[in-house]
């Protein structure tokens, strides 16, 4: 069992802990939390699904606490939507495209690193969805708002997809940048359909909110 990783699969998680804190910083502002608050939703939504799913893998101490480089990513996320959330605010849409590819990276990622550490292709599959919905989901408790995934929002669906993609493909021999294209490609595509057309699970009829 490696424990190394690859320069590949660090890029990839570098790259979703970043957009993803973006979008938990933007949370944040929203809130009117102060500057702390704001790292602290950034740092919770960028790495939150990582820490969990090294967590339940045991991959231990977790990347976030062995690797500067991931608690680095976070922080300056924050700062920068501290700093510059008037035009952020003013990106929603965009901000949402690129939550959606935090997404598809994420779930990549997290099935990939449970492969790496002997877990089988449905444990595997639904780590690269944990990895990819629980740093939102941690978000949106500390933001006093039920997470999105319970909502209606296609969110953990598409991630789970994208991870069962990622484990036939990795399982099928295929080579990695290809697995991560069709499973990330898969989720974001799925994710990204779903917020232009407006796609929702399915809730019960006549459900009365709380």
């Amino acid at each position: 069992m490696s424990t190394d990783p690859s320069v590949t699969f660090v890029v990839l998680e570098l790259a979703g802990i970043f957009v993803f804190a973006i979008s938990g910083a933007v949370v944040a502002v929203r809130k009117g939390l102060d500057v702390f608050g704001v790292l602290v939703l950034a740092g919770v939504t960028g790495l939150g699904g990582g820490f969990l799913r090294d967590v339940l893998i045991g991959a231990t101490p977790p990347a976030a606490l062995a690797d500067w480089r991931y608690l680095m990513v976070p922080v300056v996320a924050g700062v920068l939507t501290f700093y510059f959330h008037p035009a952020l605010g003013r990106m929603e849409r965009q901000v949402n495209v690129l939550d959606a590819f935090g997404l598809a990276l994420f779930c990549v990622t997290g099935a990939l690193k449970a492969l790496e550490y002997g877990l089988g292709p449905v444990p595997a599959a639904l780590m690269g969805m944990v990895t990819g919905i629980g740093g939102g989901m941690a978000r949106d408790v500390l933001a006093g708002r039920v997470p999105a995934v319970f909502r209606g929002v296609l969110y953990a669906t598409p991630a789970l997809a994208g991870a069962a993609i990622t484990v036939a493909g990795e399982n099928l021999g295929f080579p990695v940048g290809l697995v991560a294209a069709l499973g990330g490609g898969v989720c974001l595509s799925w994710r990204l359909l779903a917020i232009w057309r407006h796609w929702r699970a399915p809730i019960p009829t006549g459900s009365a909110s709380v």
